[in-house]
This record gives structure tokens, sequence and C-alpha cells, in this order.
């Protein structure tokens, strides 16, 4: 005789089971969501009144998500922050600005017979979402999806030059210059003189700051509005990528930004 007790279902193949769920993880995505629906912002009462979450817990939750900047508080209301601005970006970016990159990396990888990629940021580190290998066997170029440090990748160096220049210190705190090889600049005078350096010249170089042997040369890309949303780099072993080679290098880097740059709609008027 069958059993009257109640069966737990088994999730559905590729859906999530509920057991792994973190309650109070899942009510801040709620908040989010609800904030999102809200433009002129919520007090802490009417968002665990409208979700049903004591006022303690929705309290706790809020003075997380605003240190970490996914809220921002005025009026004793809360509204979306401005993380949510770059990570939003940031999606979009790693989708639309990768499709139309493609061929450019292509393009790129030809001329130059070396490793290209394409990099967006994304918070404090540069990530890496697209990668068009070299012909040679040697490659060192990092995979789709991996996170660089800001102050030691030709990328990272581009993004501290172009969207955080004024406010280095606060993205790049002095415990954070952690030295990958001996060539890693540790220092905040001189990484402020690079960033200044790279800006003037156009394009950033990482020689043998992230990986020992290995050179690379990056340039902007912006977007529509005179902002820049991404980075093109070459990477290449110091062997072929030699200091002769920098002014080459760096002309290909920048017509390909250029390029992409165009192609999202850059006018030439940076913001």
């Amino acid at each position: 005789m069958p059993s009257s007790s109640p069966r737990r279902s088994s999730p559905a193949a590729g859906a999530p089971d509920e057991r792994y769920v973190i309650p109070n993880l899942r009510n801040a995505c709620r908040i989010l969501k609800l904030l999102g629906a809200h433009p002129d912002g919520l007090k802490t009462a009417d968002l665990a009144r409208d979700l049903g979450i004591p006022v303690t817990t929705t309290l706790r939750i809020m003075t997380t998500l605003h240190l970490d900047g996914f809220v921002r508080k005025a009026d004793g209301r809360y509204e979306l922050g401005p993380v949510l601005i770059q990570l939003g970006t940031a999606a979009l970016a790693g989708t639309e600005i990768r499709d139309l990159a493609l061929p450019v990396l292509q393009r790129l990888t030809e001329t130059s017979a070396e490793t290209a990629h394409l990099a967006i940021p994304c918070d404090d580190r540069s990530l890496i979402v697209a990668v068009q290998d070299s012909p040679h066997p040697l490659r060192a170029a990092s995979r789709p999806g991996y996170l660089a440090e800001l102050h030691c990748s030709s990328t990272g160096k581009i993004f501290l030059a172009y969207l955080h220049a004024q406010r280095l210190a606060e993205v790049l705190p002095a415990a954070s210059l952690i030295a990958r090889t001996p060539h890693t600049l540790t220092s905040f005078a001189k990484l402020k003189r690079e960033v200044e350096l790279t800006r003037t010249r156009g394009f950033s170089l990482d020689d043998e700051e992230y990986h020992p042997g290995v050179r690379c040369v990056a340039a902007p890309v912006f977007g529509s509005d005179g902002q820049v949303v991404a980075a093109i780099g070459i990477t290449a072993s110091m062997v072929r990528f030699t200091p002769e080679r920098l002014p080459e290098m760096a002309g290909k880097v920048k017509t390909a930004a250029a390029e992409l740059s165009a192609l999202l709609g850059y006018t030439g008027t940076a913001a």
C-alpha cells in the first residue's frame, strides 16, 4: 500500500535546488528588484512591509547593501546605488561589445601575429571577456572570465587612467598594490606617473609586471558618450615583443581600439 506522506519532488534538470538557497541573500535580491520598480526610493519600513521581512532583518540587509554601494540613501529613503550601474554596464558590454570586438581582435592578431584580448571594467578589476590566440605555440594571455588587477595589467592601467584618475587612492589603497613580479609598480607615486603617461600617449604598457617574460600593450575603447567602456590589448613573449617593437605594436592596438570605438558610435570627442 503506498505511503500517504508527502514526497519532496526533485528539482528539474538545470533548475536551482531550493535546499541551497540563502534566505537573506534572496531577500536582498527581492529588495533590489523592488527598489528598481520605485525610482523615488523606499524607506526601510516600507520594504519590510511590502516584502514581509522583519524590520530588523531589513535594516541589516540595507546596511550591508549600502556599505557595498548597491543602494544609496537620501532623505531616509533607499534607492538603487552606483555599483548596479557599473555592473549593468559591464553586463551589457560583456555581450554587445564582445560580439562587435571579435572580428577586430581577429584582424589585430593577423596583423601582429600575437594574442589579442578585450577587457571591460569590473569594479576594481579588469575583466577579460574575449581572447584571440596568436598562431605561436607559446601563449601567455589570460582566458575569458579572468579578473586582472588594475595596477599591473595593461588593460587595468587603461581603466585607471581614463576612469579612475581622479580617485586613485580610493580605488587602489596601498595594501592592494601587490607585487606579482619584481617589475610590478608598488609605489603609489610611480603608479600615478604611469597613469598620467598612459593618458598622454594613448596606450598603456605592462612591462613584465603581471607575468615574468611577458609584455602587454593596451588602448582605450570609447562608447558613443565618450566614456571608456573597454580596452583592447596585445600580449606577447618579450622574446618576440622587444622594446624596439613597442611603437609598432602600440600603433596596431590603438588602430584596433579606434575601430571598435567607431563601431560603438564614438565620434572622436572624449567625455
